[in-house]
């Protein structure tokens, strides 16, 4: 790790997995020691992505900076993706992450009680999945993520295959129904579940904004605290998004109120 002055940690090993690589995180962090957590968790369709990036529209000055900025210390991660190995092990790579980080959280000097996990994409699929499971996150940030791969519209005859889910669960979603269901946040949401903010692009044409809408439709329906926004005229990554603080803004003012 680096010295004590250094307030960003790069290439920190959280976990060793036997016959894969080391998954490791790079945590940012605030002047302030004791500053609340979010667990930033990386898209890319479970096949591609790199920790390094918030997202792949924004100038680096709306990443991990501002949320820093914002009092945050940001911990973003590495995950197995799904040409190393199928579900449920990229979740299980979460879960790993979260305990490694309240484990260290002295040495680190952020607050890991009051976590709050962030992801885009398929990392908003696995940050849902990984706040449904967890039963100590403060509060979830879900960017536009996929969140029943059992209603997930079919690919066509000319889509490459396997497609991104099917990579992902190991085989197509007919023939996995179990795996598929686990998978899936809005079907694995029961009383209990911690706060959500939602954020989707009513013009995502990869990941319709119909997943955010049935993951919402679940969690209220289970008595949870969740916000849907439905961005008009932006596409996935915030395509067509006019100004980022139009959904920084709001999903750092959940995180703010959860933590507080």
């Amino acid at each position: 790790m680096s010295s004590s002055t250094e307030r960003t940690l790069r290439d920190v090993v959280y976990a060793t997995r036997p016959g894969f690589r080391p998954l490791s995180l790079d945590l940012h962090r605030p002047e302030a020691d004791g500053a609340p957590l979010i667990v930033f968790v990386h898209g890319g369709g479970w096949r591609v992505g790199s920790r390094r990036v918030m997202c792949p529209t924004f100038a680096p000055e709306h990443g991990f900076p501002r949320l820093v900025a914002d009092g945050f210390a940001v911990a973003s991660i590495d995950y197995r993706l799904s040409g190393e190995a199928v579900f449920p092990a990229p979740l299980d790579d979460v879960a790993a992450a979260l305990a490694w980080l309240r484990e260290h959280q002295g040495a680190l000097a952020v607050d890991a009680t009051r976590i709050v996990l962030w992801g885009e994409s398929a990392g908003a699929h696995l940050a849902a999945l990984a706040g449904l499971s967890d039963g100590a996150v403060r509060g979830v940030v879900d960017w536009y993520g996929p969140s029943d791969l059992v209603s997930f519209p079919a690919p066509a005859p000319s889509d490459e295959h396997p497609t991104r889910e099917e990579a992902l669960l190991g085989g197509a979603v007919a023939d996995l129904p179990e795996r598929a269901r686990a998978a899936s946040p809005a079907r694995q949401v029961a009383p209990g579940a911690p706060p959500f903010h939602i954020a989707h692009g009513i013009d995502d044409t990869a990941v319709p904004a119909a997943q955010s809408e049935a993951l919402h439709a679940a969690l209220v329906a289970a008595g949870a605290d969740a916000t849907l926004q439905l961005v008009p005229g932006a596409g996935h990554l915030w395509q067509g998004l006019d100004d980022p603080d139009d959904v920084l803004s709001p999903a750092l003012a959940f995180a703010r109120r959860v933590t507080g």
